[in-house]
């Protein structure tokens, strides 16, 4: 490892981030709730993002830094960090204690630097690289060899790296990487609670009757909202009068609706919704929320579904079906295993069907996640006499 992990007192957390967007779901969000904990302990993090222009902002999450980023063609507005040397030169001039990186791609240079400059790194693991091939067309032999040997180098690059389940954890375990750590993510169990639907919206999306399902995520090939649009036809084709409302955007987004308008189907696509509680009420006001996305590693807004207390079909071969629980079902990654998945959650009492899901949500708090972030930065949550202390003093 690179640098002694564990040192009392507090830190400057330097957070570097690509694929961030104003109208990012999950990474975006899960980035916010961490540097608001590693704020809120005791530490200075400092977060690193692409975007336009330049920007230095003092936030609740702490510091943000944009940089102007390359953008990613066919990505719906993805932006990069890569300009090494400005990056590099922004490090330097920040002095981080530690530095924590989400992009296993573009930003693994950063491992090397953190090792010359003796600052200890830690990766976040948010995606399944052979997954997420997969969903491109790679073949699965290639997949995998190519995830190994990006991992591979990940794993030699940086002190720890931190996956959020186990399901993301494996694609190290089968190399043998012994510097991986668990930290699950989080959900807001207050301003996610059930409660927060309404008649009003229900009336504006679903006529009498009808059964409402939600989809809140990026309209991208990875995310398998194709899926969403099949279950809603098997419903339908089942006599399930039901209805779907998406919210998000992405490169898929006009395609989708051009095929909903093809097929007749009952889809309003809401576009990104910029203030998150709009999202919670889509999520607490419908009956069901589907997941359908293969590689998701945690899903954020499956989880802050379920604290709406809304249950959610999941796809059975992404990390979900160890977050959801009892909390919804899963199924393979068909239309018509998500309308057999829908029917029987649908066929429970509402009551009980919606305390399930709340239930499962409550073991997912903010609050041990940023404990699990900071361990694996060897950082604690501080006394007010640590805090106090000058930053990088020995006790």
């Amino acid at each position: 490892m690179t640098g002694a992990m564990t040192r009392e007192g507090p830190l400057r957390i330097v957070r570097l981030a690509n694929f961030v967007t104003p109208s990012s779901g999950g990474l975006r969000t899960a980035l916010a709730a961490l540097g608001a904990g590693y704020r809120a302990a005791g530490h200075e993090p400092v977060l690193v993002v692409p975007g336009e222009v330049y920007r230095d902002e003092r936030t609740v999450q702490g510091r943000v830094i944009t940089l102007p980023g390359t953008p990613l063609p066919a990505t719906g507005g993805y932006r990069v960090l890569a300009d090494r040397r400005r990056t590099a030169r922004l490090l330097e001039s920040l002095a981080p204690d530690r530095l924590e990186v989400s992009d296993r791609t573009t930003l693994r240079w950063t491992g090397e630097w953190a090792r010359r400059a003796r600052v200890p790194a830690v990766m976040v693991s948010h995606e399944s690289v052979d997954g997420v091939l997969g969903t491109w067309g790679v073949p699965d032999g290639a997949a995998r060899k190519a995830a190994d040997r990006l991992n591979r180098r990940t794993a030699l690059s940086y002190s720890r790296v931190v996956c959020t389940t186990v399901w993301a954890e494996r694609e190290f375990t089968r190399i043998g990487a012994r510097n991986v750590v668990r930290a699950p993510l989080g959900v807001d169990l207050d301003r996610r609670r059930p409660g927060l639907g309404s008649a009003a919206l229900r009336a504006r999306w679903a006529a009498p009757g009808e059964t409402l399902l939600a989809l809140c995520s990026r309209l991208s090939v990875e995310k398998g909202a194709g899926t969403a649009l099949d279950a809603l036809a098997a419903l339908r084709r089942r006599g399930e009068p039901a209805v779907l409302v998406v919210a998000g955007d992405g490169p898929l987004r006009s395609r989708l609706a051009e095929r909903a308008r093809a097929e007749r189907l009952p889809v309003t696509f809401l576009g990104h919704l910029a203030d998150p509680d709009e999202v919670a009420a889509l999520q607490a006001t419908a009956d069901l929320c589907l997941a359908p996305g293969p590689v998701e590693t945690f899903g954020l807004a499956a989880l802050e579904a379920l604290a709406c207390g809304t249950p959610v079909v999941a796809h059975a071969g992404s990390a979900l079906p160890a977050i959801v629980g009892a909390g919804g079902a899963v199924a393979a990654g068909d239309g018509a295993a998500f309308a057999d998945a829908a029917r029987a959650l649908l066929a429970r009492p509402e009551a009980a069907r919606r305390a399930a899901a709340r239930a499962r949500a409550e073991r997912f708090g903010w609050a041990p996640a940023i404990e699990a972030f900071l361990a694996a930065h060897g950082a604690e949550v501080l006394t007010a006499a640590t805090r106090r202390r000058p930053r990088g003093a020995a006790a």
